[in-house]
């Protein structure tokens, strides 16, 4: 069985959000298969955004944060999900990834910063990424080039050592009853996948 983290980062902390109900799908069923899962939710917790690559640095992880980047160290397979809020991943993620994979965590730059490319100290995690949004998927995926998945997909997670990454594009996730209904058993079964 697997060690899974699921980051659960949409800002907006009610229950009647769809993206908590994939989430919970999600979790259950993992749970349910027998796989061993810690769930981080971001929501209603405040984590500062760096203003400076001395913090980035020299600072200790906010309180906040070390609960997520215990659950990613610990776990083989990360799921990160969030609604598209303009274009890109919201603020709360944002803020939460640059704590979290701060140096000698994500990726060690060698003694005093001489190492060009950093070493990846991620390696032997996978990764899916959730993401909804009120836009066609397919329309995200055509016109925008799915650009900010791809970056976090490329910039962060395979940068650290992070693969393979799936990701899930929910699109229309203001229609029918229907087409969340079948979002929700698409996400259960990764769930039960443990992928």
């Amino acid at each position: 069985m697997t060690r899974i983290a699921v980051i659960d980062a949409h800002p907006d902390p009610s229950p009647s959000r769809f993206g908590h109900a994939l989430v919970d799908a999600y979790v259950n069923a993992a749970s349910a298969a027998g796989h061993e899962v810690r769930e981080v939710r971001l929501a209603g917790h405040h984590i500062p955004i760096l203003e400076s690559r001395k913090q980035w640095l020299e600072e200790d992880v906010p309180a906040t944060v070390r609960p997520g980047q215990d659950a990613i160290k610990w776990a083989e397979h990360i799921v990160f999900y969030y609604p598209l809020w303009m274009g890109d991943m919201p603020a709360l993620l944002k803020a939460f990834v640059e704590q979290a994979f701060r140096p000698n965590f994500a990726l060690d730059y060698g003694e005093e910063g001489k190492r060009h490319m950093p070493k990846k100290l991620l390696g032997g995690r996978s990764a899916r990424l959730i993401v909804t949004m009120g836009m066609p998927a397919l329309f995200y995926r055509a016109y925008f080039a799915a650009h900010s998945v791809r970056s976090f997909e490329r910039n962060i997670l395979k940068l650290t050592g992070i693969a393979p990454v799936s990701t899930s594009l929910i699109g229309n996730v203001d229609s029918s009853e229907g087409h969340r209904k079948r979002w929700l058993k698409k996400i259960a079964a990764h769930g039960a996948a443990g992928d």
